[in-house]
């Protein structure tokens, strides 16, 4: 993620600016982003997609017959990981 530095005094209204200053003066100030505009953990990047398509992947193997310790050979997760990818799959 790229840090954007912006002048308060470039953006903001003088009133807003004074209001501010009454706080903090002479410092970056980071202004989050407001809680409906934030995206969930991987979801900017695809890695929650992905882990989604990953365990679906497990729940269907193990539905097929595939051991859990087979499974955390190829997927090389603990035995506690695939237990509750298979558990969360099932109750869907």
């Amino acid at each position: 993620m790229a840090f954007m530095y912006i002048r308060a005094e470039e953006v903001l209204p003088e009133t807003l600016l004074e209001a501010i200053q009454e706080y903090v003066q002479g410092v970056e100030l980071y202004i989050p982003k407001r809680p409906e505009e934030r995206l969930g953990w991987g979801e900017a990047n695809g890695t929650r997609r992905q882990i989604r398509r990953r365990n679906q992947e497990i729940v269907d193997k193990a539905a097929a017959g595939r051991s859990i310790h087979s499974l955390m050979e190829e997927y090389h997760l603990s035995y506690d990981s695939i237990r509750k990818i298979i558990s969360a799959g099932r109750k869907k």
